[in-house]
């Protein structure tokens, strides 16, 4: 009778740790921001507590965001919904609040971005333009521009080592190369239909990149530009791809299918589907992908702290961010932000309540 009762306390313990409960604790340190595109606000989650400190206004659609080096300024890209954005939000952590809007107009419709190592510019994507662009964030000037050319320029990855950016182009099914240092494109590489999601890995030796209506990945070695590799996704609508800090594991959401995939990144070999537990919110009005993914939650944004422990994963058709345990491979629990949360961003500074949700 006493291992019985043993037994099923296990059972229910692995099953409270594995249904997506509140993440009353997330397992992480620090700040995770959160982007909620149909609310035009930011929240500022603490990870200890796994509660909201602050919610913040940024500008219409914002989609994606990036931390300086220093962990301090977080800059938000605001796509736009109906009408094209045309700005970026620049949001002070420790005072948890935002110090500016930089406009950007010609270049509308910015996405992706990435801070250089100086911490005070940005590469941003600006879709409505076919370009990428180098934004000052203390000037709040565009220093540079190059025309990509292709269809929806859409995420963007960066090699220090190569001077190099990569840039993700949906309708055109390729990545444009551009030279950094003179701000010049070198190529554009044929990945797959629907070019979207891109990572460097962390040693610098691949720039993976997700081919979301082909359901590919695609390897690119960032100094020859060839294609290394190309293989299926575990899923359908490969979105994002996040390396984890060591390297040895990348994370896939895949939007149709709900699931986030790990791959052995040596092997390119598929180790873990941790399918997502979350479900569609009823209300479809003024969502992205209302209507289009059945019962979904559509995972898209996906980040890893870099002590490589915990993994973040918002299921924008759910207002949910999935917590994923990285030394189980299973769901720790859930948070919650806003309407439609999708792009996110890191912090190492803690977090103290100033305006409570």
């Amino acid at each position: 009778m006493k291992l019985r009762l043993i037994f099923l306390t296990i059972v229910l313990a692995v099953s409270t740790f594995s249904t997506g409960q509140p993440a009353e604790n997330t397992g992480a340190k620090g700040t995770l921001v959160v982007l909620n595109k149909s609310e035009a606000t930011v929240s500022l989650i603490d990870l200890n507590s796994g509660k909201i400190v602050a919610t913040l206004p940024t500008g219409d659609g914002p989609h994606e965001a990036a931390t300086s080096p220093d962990g301090r300024t977080v800059v938000v890209t605001n796509y736009g919904r109906q009408r094209p954005g045309e700005s970026l939000t620049v949001i002070d952590l420790g005072e948890q609040r935002v110090v500016k809007t930089i406009k950007l107009a010609p270049y509308t419709r910015p996405h992706g971005i990435q801070f250089l190592p100086d911490g005070k510019r940005v590469l941003v994507t600006a879709e409505g333009a076919q370009s990428l662009i180098l934004v000052n964030i203390d000037t709040g000037k565009v220093e540079k521009a190059v025309t990509t050319g292709q269809k929806v320029s859409h995420m963007v990855a960066y090699s220090a080592e190569h001077q190099r950016a990569f840039v993700a182009n949906i309708g055109s099914g390729t990545v444009t190369v551009v030279d950094t240092k003179n701000w010049t494109k070198i190529k554009d590489i044929a990945t797959g239909e629907g070019a979207e999601g891109i990572d460097l890995h962390p040693s610098g030796k691949e720039v993976w990149v997700t081919n979301r209506s082909d359901n590919t990945i695609s390897v690119i070695d960032p100094g020859t530009l060839a294609i290394k590799a190309t293989f299926s996704s575990g899923g359908e609508m490969p979105i994002r791809v996040r390396f984890t800090p060591d390297g040895r594991h990348a994370l896939v959401s895949n939007a149709r299918t709900g699931n986030v995939v790990v791959f052995d990144t040596q092997k390119r070999k598929q180790l873990h589907s941790i399918k997502m537990q979350a479900k569609p919110v009823e209300s479809k009005e003024g969502r992205l992908f209302a209507g289009r993914m059945g019962d979904s939650p559509v995972p898209v944004g996906v980040l890893i702290p870099p002590d490589g422990k915990t993994a973040f994963v918002a299921n924008t058709n759910a207002d949910q961010i999935t917590v994923i345990d990285l030394s189980r491979w299973e769901i720790r629990g859930t948070l919650r932000a806003g309407k439609e949360p999708d792009g996110m961003a890191f912090s190492p500074l803690p977090s103290t309540p100033k305006t409570q949700k």
